[in-house]
């Protein structure tokens, strides 16, 4: 998994978009210029494209993508999977997804703190330094947590839990998140799932008289 370092070090510009909490955050970064962010508290299919005109991003001369695909917005997150994909059909380019969570992990820098955010009926999303990205039930949460400033929860925080700065250009900003390996290239961007949908299947039958 490459760093963000290493993106722009060789797919320079990279148009970024974080639709995953109440703030949509759009930056165009390049390695020979200054960062370049907008944000909108607007819904994500209103927000992000407000974000593009006030950068004044030209797509075409964009070399490669990323976005967040979770935890966070299910809405906000597709929408930018969507717009990234249609991007891509016009021309063909590298696209990386990373995890908030995990952003927001390195960028604490302590290994005991677990990072989470609702996922609804009762589970959580969970991070930690050393650990991988998973979800919990909230029986099964313990110890120091924090959550990402912005991102709804349905279900009460748990006891004790600390809020922490979801400004996702200045948490790229620091050394310790820009080299840290926390992107993943694919191919087919969409909002993350801990594991592929089940599904009931229907056999048809004759109706018949009882």
């Amino acid at each position: 998994m490459p760093s963000l370092s290493q993106i722009l070090r060789e797919r320079s510009p990279l148009l970024l978009i974080d639709a995953a909490s109440a703030t949509v955050q759009v930056g165009l970064l390049d390695v020979s210029a200054p960062a370049r962010w907008s944000s909108r508290t607007e819904e994500a299919g209103v927000g992000v494209f407000e974000c593009l005109d006030d950068l004044g991003v030209e797509i075409g001369l964009v070399r490669s993508f990323a976005f967040c695909e979770a935890p966070g917005s299910i809405l906000g997150i597709r929408t930018s999977a969507m717009a990234i994909r249609t991007w891509n059909i016009l021309g063909p380019r590298p696209t990386f997804a990373y995890v908030a969570l995990a952003v927001v992990a390195h960028a604490v820098g302590r290994p005991q703190v677990g990072m989470i955010a609702d996922a609804r009926r009762g589970l959580w999303h969970r991070f930690a330094l050393g650990g991988g990205f998973e979800r919990v039930p909230a029986a099964g949460l313990s110890g120091e947590l924090m959550t990402p400033e912005g991102f709804r929860h349905w279900d009460p925080l748990p006891p004790h839990t600390a809020l922490t700065s979801y400004g996702v250009a200045s948490l790229l900003a620091l050394p310790r998140v820009a080299d840290a390996d926390l992107f993943r290239e694919t191919a087919a961007p969409d909002a993350y799932l801990h594991q592929e949908p089940s599904y009931a299947i229907w056999t048809p039958q004759i109706h018949r008289a009882p």
